[in-house]
């Protein structure tokens, strides 16, 4: 787990995780409603799967949300993510449709410079 500051304040956090299986790693990422729409949620994305590849042996990174947060869909989407499909999960939140999203990158197909391109 990492945190995401703004200057001197913390706007959120971040990591990835070993949860989903041999040679893969699930990304997170929540940032707080006070710095949102700041495109941080993309970078720290766009960060934590290039560290992510660059470990020996992972091959697959996977962002898993809710289907009810569509500002976490363009995330993964804007990297190059592709969708792979929903399945039922508990709601955490009244918001939540209890239906996860599942996003998957290959490693050969990672492109970072792709992403910093459009980001400048």
């Amino acid at each position: 787990m990492l945190g995401v500051f703004v200057a001197d304040r913390v706007a959120g956090s971040c990591g990835l995780h070993r949860r989903i299986g041999p040679c893969r790693l699930e990304l997170g990422y929540w940032i707080h409603p006070a710095f949102t729409r700041r495109g941080l949620a993309t970078r720290v994305a766009w960060m934590l799967t290039d560290a992510a590849f660059a470990l020996p042996g992972i091959e697959r990174v996977e962002i898993h949300h809710d289907k009810a947060s569509e500002a976490s869909a363009g995330i993964p989407a804007k990297l190059g993510y592709s969708f792979v499909g929903e399945r039922p999960d508990g709601r955490d939140a009244p918001a939540e449709a209890g239906i996860e999203w599942l996003w998957r990158m290959i490693k050969h197909e990672w492109r970072p410079a792709n992403y910093l391109r459009r980001a400048r």
